[in-house]
């Protein structure tokens, strides 16, 4: 099965795709994750990844197809996969459904984790992040058990310059304006589903898993 999981800032599609991840056994695909890696790599792909990265400049759609191909190779991904952070526009979904189909296969959903803007607001102005793995906690719904460490590997935790109020809203802005026809996308191809993300996590991961008929997988 290969999945999108698509939501704003701060509406914990990251979190419930690591969760589901581990749950059903399917690869968790980041963008972020896989054009550092890339970089690090030191591979032609990789330095042009870094170029981008580097001008604060956002990666191309040709150059991010590339990296998500390569990813899409490997043995893990063979059975399926969760994008998370991809696609964020018409036209990487697109490509993506090209990319997929070059090899037999198709996005079979994209699931939408929906949360109002007043939740998204609330949830994004206690956000910490971990400085070493990047886990996320919140101050109020998800507090690390020692405050300013992470539980998962014991790093410093700190919140983003940007996590401010007034640039919150413009994230939140330039979000839904990029990735509203992404949702229009994958509607008209009836491979859209809306969860209520505003519910606890574990909830909202059983809804998840729920509705994709995972139940079984997930059991064993």
């Amino acid at each position: 099965m290969f999945l999108v999981l698509l939501g704003a800032p701060g509406a914990g599609k990251g979190t419930q795709a690591a969760m589901i991840s581990r749950k059903v056994g399917l690869a968790h695909i980041a963008s972020g994750d896989l054009f550092r890696q890339a970089v690090e790599k030191g591979t032609e792909l990789g330095q042009s990844v870094k170029a981008y990265m580097d001008k604060g400049m956002l990666v191309p759609d040709e150059v991010t197809i590339q990296v998500i191909s390569e990813r899409l190779n490997e043995p893990d991904c063979q059975t399926g996969c969760i994008f998370d952070g991809f696609p964020r526009t018409v036209e990487q979904a697109k490509a993506l459904g090209k990319t997929l189909a070059s090899q037999g296969k198709a996005i079979d959903k994209a699931i939408y984790v929906e949360v109002s803007d007043e939740e998204l607001l609330k949830r994004l102005g206690g956000r910490w992040i971990c400085r070493q793995c990047q886990t996320p906690y919140h101050e109020v719904t998800s507090p690390p058990r020692i405050p300013n460490k992470c539980d998962e590997c014991g790093g410093e935790l700190y919140q983003r310059s940007d996590d401010t109020e007034e640039t919150v809203k413009e994230r939140l802005k330039v979000y839904f304006v990029q990735t509203t026809p992404v949702l229009d996308y994958y509607r008209a191809e009836g491979k859209l589903v809306k969860v209520d993300g505003k519910r606890g996590i574990e909830e909202v991961s059983e809804e998840i898993i729920d509705v994709l008929g995972l139940k079984s997988v997930k059991a064993k």
